[in-house]
């Protein structure tokens, strides 16, 4: 099947898809189209801190398309960040209705507030006449039951939405199991609204099987599979940024990652556990990586954690992500 008209769309991770991470990836590859930015919560009383904001700053997101994401439930609050973000040049918003973590959910927001559908026609009335930019939502079949999903489309189908990113599991799931297709598929049927496909795909195989189970759709959202894969947006549209060596591209990226992440944190542990998070991801896509990612992940220290990075880049694992 042809993947030449497909859109790739990097997922919004909390800790992992900032404006540091986007500018150093679409530096080294290439195949995403768009980004949605990680979650900007409301703050109440139409406050804002510039530092929230920071991150979707157009002027710094000149390597890939970002599209500003709203955690919130309060219309005016809402309304207030929402224009303000239109302000600054963003003629898309995102709202997220899909975060699984408990923190959240118990305060009503994101997939906390998808048990109550009547709450979101409640605020997307509220909310859609009165900003300047489009909105579309990110959600999952539900909190806790999949069976939610219906009275949520039928919901939204009364608005101007511009498109729905569904995640086929429940908020409840976090990320166990396996992503319910059968769901998805009920749930294009059953709403009017475009929608873009997120869930699973960590290599191209499983993106084939997506694309082939709904042909009808051509917007996907990836997260954990471009951490785990850099390449993974290339090898679905069949092109390459650079032809060098794999590993000689993943050494050079993760050296610039460390390097700009090095100019922001303030001391060595921060910056130690940001990238370490990274090789969570990373390491197990190479080949016989478990000791040397062991000793990775255990450094305590700069010194330590770059004597160890280097020393298993110098190893010349092979890179099998998806094995």
């Amino acid at each position: 099947m042809n993947n030449k008209n497909i859109i790739i769309i990097l997922a919004p991770l909390q800790g992992f898809t900032d404006l540091t991470f986007r500018n150093v990836w679409a530096k080294h590859f290439s195949g995403i189209d768009e980004a949605i930015a990680p979650f900007i919560s409301t703050m109440g009383q139409q406050r804002l801190k510039p530092s929230r904001i920071k991150d979707v700053a157009p002027e710094d997101n000149q390597h890939l398309f970002v599209i500003p994401q709203i955690l919130g439930n309060v219309s005016t609050d809402f309304i207030f960040l929402a224009q303000h973000l239109y302000v600054m040049g963003h003629k898309r918003i995102n709202w997220n209705l899909g975060c699984p973590h408990s923190k959240i959910a118990k305060k009503h927001r994101g997939s906390g507030l998808l048990p109550y559908p009547a709450k979101i026609d409640e605020l997307l009335g509220q909310i859609i006449p009165k900003i300047s930019s489009s909105l579309s939502v990110k959600i999952r079949l539900g909190r806790r039951a999949k069976d939610e999903i219906f009275n949520l489309l039928e919901m939204f189908d009364r608005h101007p939405l511009e498109e729905i990113i569904l995640h086929p599991r429940t908020g409840i799931q976090m990320y166990e199991g396996t992503s319910d297709h059968d769901a998805f598929g009920k749930a294009i049927q059953n709403s009017r609204h475009t929608f873009t496909y997120n869930g699973d795909i960590i290599d191209l195989s499983s993106f084939e099987r997506v694309r082939n189970r709904f042909p009808g759709i051509n917007r996907f959202m990836i997260g954990r599979g471009i951490l785990s894969n850099p390449f993974l947006a290339e090898e679905i549209k069949g092109s390459q940024k650079s032809g060098k060596p794999r590993l000689d591209r993943l050494r050079a990226f993760h050296d610039d990652l460390f390097a700009e992440y090095d100019k922001i944190f303030s001391g060595p542990a921060h910056l130690t556990g940001r990238m370490k998070g990274f090789w969570t991801y990373l390491g197990p896509s190479f080949r016989e990586s478990k000791k040397p990612l062991k000793q990775i992940l255990k450094s305590t220290s700069l010194p330590a954690y770059t004597d160890r990075v280097e020393a298993f880049f110098d190893q010349n694992l092979e890179f099998f992500p998806g094995a």
